[in-house]
């Protein structure tokens, strides 16, 4: 799970989380997915790096998250201002 905040083109700031499989250890992948659900809420121009995603921690995934990180390769967590 690696916890995400990245300041939004209003000036709030997205917290959301970035589920991978645990086999994903490459940075740019995991920061990759997350510029990818950036473009989906229309913040492409948004910044994310090292200093905006950080690893948080492992757990084990629910059985409906595990089928989303199966087809998709990942899954997000919206935590705060990201609507």
């Amino acid at each position: 799970m690696w916890d995400t905040y990245v300041e939004k083109t209003d000036g709030r700031v997205m917290h959301f989380d970035i589920l991978a499989p645990e086999i994903v250890s490459n940075t740019e992948e995991i920061y990759g997915y997350g510029r990818s659900y950036l473009a989906e809420k229309g913040q492409a121009s948004q910044m994310l790096s090292a200093q905006e995603c950080k690893f948080c921690h492992i757990e084990e995934a629910s059985a409906e998250v595990r089928e989303i990180i199966a087809i998709r390769g990942y899954h997000i967590i919206e935590m705060q201002n990201c609507d």
